[in-house]
């Protein structure tokens, strides 16, 4: 039999070794859940098993809980073994650095079953050998493997935000621990994190510290002191968890919080103020400053409270020193309608009537409808005749309903800037969406032509997503980001800050750059399902983080003013 971690684990490894082999995203996905909800279970996943109630656990259904009861039972996977048995020795270690036929050409013809032979092999010239390798593959081969020694392991703000959210609940549920907050990147909701660091309050160190310790998803401790304690849990996720007595808790948060380069720059002012900026808070005329929260240390240095996604060292301290700090930034609950949404017309799974109803649960006044274009016929791209039965549905769902919809489109851009429908089809239009879906590798000085004449074009449209990009996997395509926001500013276009938790784009410091030249802005959920409209909070990070204002914000505005400023 095998305990609920040893399950997860083999889930995680068929999840992996169906990525590998090209299986469908959704099969692979399904086991990465069903990973996940075994390893939050309650009960033994022995007895669920046994009892035949594992399909009442959310995310797992009949297949799945198949192959669950069969790991819990036995501790095997007849389905794992046969993978194990097909794919080539050594296929996940090798998968970050070669493609499957690829590992096994590697494997049929050298042997090759691990990272340390493929390296050995290649540094003594035999990999030029294999049939579709030459002296140039080999080389890419020993540079991705080096570079794959030096990398560290990063996990995505919403992967770590879902473990954070684990962590606190288990934490706030002993009774010695009075508070237990998150800091350090995570807390600067930064697109990826390293690690997630936690900060306990408690009158009761070592029973708090041994209650974190003690919790379902702690794999290994790392390190253990009186007040600390690093540990990696089931995820693959490294935690630090710093117990500190409740009156120095704000300043530990604090500490734990902002960037090097932010603390020294408070340090700087507080020290032009008579004060002492140190770990445990603010030091003045030798004695210990009392802080009841985070906001008494910028109240001290007579500065406003700077959030904690702004806490950087991308000029925030300077900005409040000089009264320049924006104070209203973007949150939330400020969004009054929901934009990029797709429905079963295009990719996504569920109906315009569905996604509807959805934004109405989530307390929104409008979405828009906004599926592809022709030219992305691999993501179900409208032709003429389905976009209009698409609209067609849409009216209908608009009696049913009272958030009000709009039509709308993501609208490819071509290779040569124009947008994906004729000009009086746009025109009928309530919003334009242009995004690159295609030729991601065009040199910069073609690309660039290519977004600014689509942003050119009198049409209203969206930058959508704007680089490409999707955080670890592929990195933004090469384009003069500021000449296009130069065009943007002089024309009526705007910059999306997509929340797919998978792009976050565009980032951060080019979202600062668009403010500069005073470009609004639409934060987007790129929602492919009802529950994939919550993407929305991702892109208010990033917005926070790029000092976006409310009032800089289109979809912030009530239905008629935000309908107003984007139809075409």
């Amino acid at each position: 039999m095998a305990d609920k971690f040893e399950v997860a684990r083999a889930l995680r490894e068929i999840a992996l070794l169906l990525e590998v082999d090209g299986a469908n995203t959704f099969k692979i996905r399904a086991y990465e859940r069903g990973a996940r909800a075994v390893e939050v279970l309650r009960e033994d996943v022995t007895v669920l098993a046994r009892d035949g109630r594992l399909t009442e656990v959310p995310g797992i259904g009949a297949a799945l809980a198949a192959t669950i009861t069969e790991l819990a039972t036995t501790g095997r996977s007849d389905q794992l073994e046969k993978m194990k048995a097909r794919l080539p020795s050594g296929v996940l270690e090798l998968s970050p650095v070669l493609s499957l036929p690829k590992i096994k050409a590697v494997h049929d013809a050298l042997g090759i079953g691990s990272l340390e032979e493929l390296k050995k092999a290649a540094e003594e010239g035999r990999l030029r050998a294999v049939p579709g390798f030459g002296e140039k593959t080999e080389a890419k081969v020993l540079e991705t493997i080096r570079g794959l020694a030096d990398r560290v392991e990063e996990t995505l703000l919403y992967e770590a935000t879902r473990e954070a959210d684990s962590i606190l609940e288990h934490l706030r549920a002993s009774a010695a621990v009075e508070k237990a907050e998150i800091g350090g990147d995570l807390r600067r909701r930064r697109e990826t994190v390293t690690r997630i660091d936690v900060v306990v309050s408690s009158k009761k160190p070592a029973a708090a510290l041994a209650h974190a310790v003690d919790f379902g998803l702690v794999g290994d401790v790392l390190e253990k002191t009186a007040s600390t304690a690093t540990v990696r849990i089931a995820a693959g996720i490294t935690v630090g968890v710093e117990v500190v007595a409740p009156a120095r808790f704000a300043a530990v948060w604090h500490r734990s919080t902002g960037t090097a380069g932010h603390r020294a720059k408070l340090a700087v002012v507080a020290e032009a103020r008579g004060f002492r900026l140190d770990d445990d808070g603010l030091v003045k005329n030798g004695r210990r400053v009392r802080l009841a929260g985070e906001e008494d240390i910028y109240r001290h240095l007579g500065l406003p409270y700077i959030p904690p996604e702004m806490r950087e060292d991308e000029g925030e301290v300077e900005a409040a020193v000089q009264g320049t700090l924006p104070d209203d930034l973007i949150g939330p609950e400020d969004l009054r309608g929901l934009v990029h949404c797709h429905t079963h017309y295009s990719d996504g799974k569920h109906s315009v009537l569905e996604m509807a109803r959805g934004a109405e649960k989530l307390g929104m006044k409008y979405i828009t409808i906004t599926d592809h274009s022709p030219t992305a016929h691999y993501a179900g791209g409208l032709p003429l005749d389905r976009l209009k039965k698409q609209w067609e549905d849409i009216d209908r769902a608009q009696e049913q309903v009272s958030v009000k919809l709009l039509r709308g489109t993501e609208s490819d851009i071509n290779a040569d800037g124009s947008l994906d429908y004729p000009d009086e089809v746009l025109e009928k239009l309530d919003v334009i969406i242009a995004s690159v879906h295609n030729r991601h590798k065009m040199d910069s000085a073609a690309m660039t032509k290519r977004i600014t004449t689509a942003m050119r074009k009198r049409q209203f449209k969206i930058w959508g997503h704007a680089l490409g990009r999707y955080v670890l996997t592929r990195p933004p395509f090469a384009c003069d980001v500021e000449e296009i926001l130069d065009v943007i500013a002089e024309s009526r276009a705007a910059v999306e800050i997509n929340g797919d938790p998978h792009r976050l784009d565009m980032e951060p410091r080019w979202i600062r750059e668009a403010r500069k030249r005073g470009i609004q802005f639409v934060i987007s959920t790129d929602a492919h399902s009802v529950k994939g409209m919550e993407n929305f909070r991702w892109g208010v990070d990033m917005a926070r983080r790029g000092w976006v204002r409310k009032g800089e914000v289109l979809n912030a505005r009530d239905v008629d003013d935000f309908r107003d400023a984007v139809r075409p």
